[in-house]
């Protein structure tokens, strides 16, 4: 993973890096010393404020790009504290502003995401198999296998499988374009 590299290129300290990203000095500086393995929560955090999505984050330290991704080219991290399982399957590179996301959340596993990951993003969710229990703000909703949802306002999310199988779903991401020059570019998320 590239969170020094980044980092770095973009000329940032420690501490605005924790600022931007509302995660302390001492946890980015284990993880970038590779002492500790960032959550799924806190790598969402260091996304947002490097202006990426997490796929886009996760598929830095990848070699390669373009229009084609074999599952073998997918990166593919764990969350070490709760074992969910994230595969970008979009291709790293590829000019798109759509980006797939294969997610696996084992069985009783929870984790919550903080409001501005959702920022200038539209989601939407399809369950492939097993339950998922999304809590969006003060809203839940119990999906089953071949349900789908329209993720709503930004707000602190929670994905939790409350069943005796893995959950596995796609999630789809399509980053908000603008252009009124005639360009399309994506709009920077601003944590």
């Amino acid at each position: 993973m590239r969170i020094r590299l980044e980092r770095e290129r973009r000329g940032w300290s420690l501490d605005e890096l924790a600022r931007r990203s509302r995660v302390s000095r001492a946890m980015i500086s284990k993880i970038e010393r590779r002492q500790s393995s960032p959550t799924a929560a806190l790598l969402g955090r260091l996304s947002m404020a490097y202006e990426l999505t997490l796929s886009q984050l996760l598929a830095r330290s990848e070699q390669g790009g373009g229009r084609l991704a074999h599952a073998a080219q997918q990166p593919v991290w764990r969350d070490p504290e709760t074992g969910f399982l994230r595969r970008a399957l979009t291709p790293y590179g590829a000019p798109t502003p759509l980006e797939l996301v294969w997610g696996e959340l084992p069985p009783a596993v929870s984790i919550t995401y903080p409001e501005f990951v959702f920022a200038s993003r539209d989601q939407q969710i399809v369950v492939l198999e097993g339950r998922l229990r999304f809590v969006q703000g003060d809203t839940v909703y119990e999906l089953a296998t071949g349900d789908c949802l329209h993720l709503g306002v930004a707000a602190e999310s929670t994905y939790h499988n409350p069943g005796a199988v893995p959950c596995r779903y796609i999630l789809a991401v399509l980053r908000r374009w603008q252009g009124a020059d005639g360009a399309a570019r994506p709009v920077r998320d601003r944590p």
